[in-house]
Parts: C-alpha cells; structure tokens; sequence
C-alpha cells in the first residue's frame, strides 16, 4: 500500500480564482520588478480592481485563444499562467502561441507546481490548434531560463528591452517550442 500523495492539479482558472491569482502576481512583482517599479506604485495598486480585470480576463477573453491557468495544492492557488496567440509582428497569429504570463509563488517553488502549470499550458495551446509556443524570458532570470530550456525551449534569436516610468529596463529574449 502507497503512502498518500498530495492533492495538486493545474487546470482553467475559474472566476473565483481571480483574487489569488493577484495574490501571487503582486508578490511576484514586488520581488522581480523591484528595481523597475517603485515600492509606493505597488502599494497603490487596488487589489479589487486588478481581481475584477483578472474575472473578465477569465470569463470573457477578448480572444477565445486566451486562456488563464492555475497550479493548485488543495485549494490553493500556487502559480498561474496565461497564454494566448502571440502579437509579435513575426508571429502567425493562428500557428503560434504564446506564454504570456507565467507565475509560481516564491514560496512553493521547486514543488512541481510549474512543471505541472507550464504542462497544461502547452496542452491548452495544443487543443487551440497552436502548432508553436513563444515565451518571452527576462534574459537575467537565469532560473526561469533554465527551467524553460530544460523542459525543451530554445531561443530563436528574438529580444527586446522594455522600459519603466523610471528608466531602467529589461532585456528579455524569445524562446520558442514545436507544438506539433
């Protein structure tokens, strides 16, 4: 007889997933983007506003290819991902899709959670008919790099810098896999 395993699955988020998910966003940002966004302008941020965006997301994507996904202990919302066709200008809109958000609370990483989440999301872009993913990286985000790559990800050559109200910025580079 086996011991008991833990209750963790990924799924489609549901409405009521939405505060969670701003949970783990906003810790995720205050700890990623602190030196791009200062403290004071996450503090100001209204979590029942970002909730209601994220329940719209979820409920009327304003593309049906937009989907919202969470890792889950129990109940509990451990990451989450959001994935859609990728807008990049190179892109083919119904071939390729992409990872455009891609969360795992800091405190349970290394817990399968993201392997369990970055696997549903491939499924989910698959079942939309994707036949390759995009996911744009932060190039410093050595851990997150490594993950993507060693789950069969490759860069394609693509980066980009995006800019904050404070100057600096972030070097990111594109990474892509075969759905097919």
């Amino acid at each position: 007889m086996s011991g008991p395993t833990a209750d963790v699955s990924a799924r489609l988020a549901w409405p009521d997933d939405a505060a969670a998910i701003v949970r783990v966003q906003l810790a995720s940002w205050r700890t990623s983007y602190a030196h791009l966004i200062p403290a004071a302008e996450l503090d100001a941020l209204d979590p029942a506003a970002l909730t209601e965006r994220w329940v719209s997301t979820i409920t009327t994507p304003q593309d049906a290819r937009l989907r919202v996904l969470v890792a889950l202990e129990r109940a509990d919302v451990r990451g989450f991902a959001l994935v859609h066709p990728s807008f990049d200008p190179d892109s083919d809109r119904v071939a390729d899709g992409e990872v455009g958000e891609f969360v795992v609370d800091a405190g349970h990483q290394r817990a399968g959670h993201g392997s369990r989440l970055l696997q549903a999301a491939m499924d989910t872009l698959a079942a939309d008919r994707f036949t390759r993913a995009v996911w744009w990286v932060n190039a410093a985000d050595d851990a997150l790099r490594a993950f993507v790559t060693e789950s069969g990800w490759a860069a394609d050559g693509a980066h980009r810098e995006l800019g904050s109200a404070t100057g600096a910025t972030i070097k990111q580079v594109r990474l892509h896999t075969s759905l097919a």
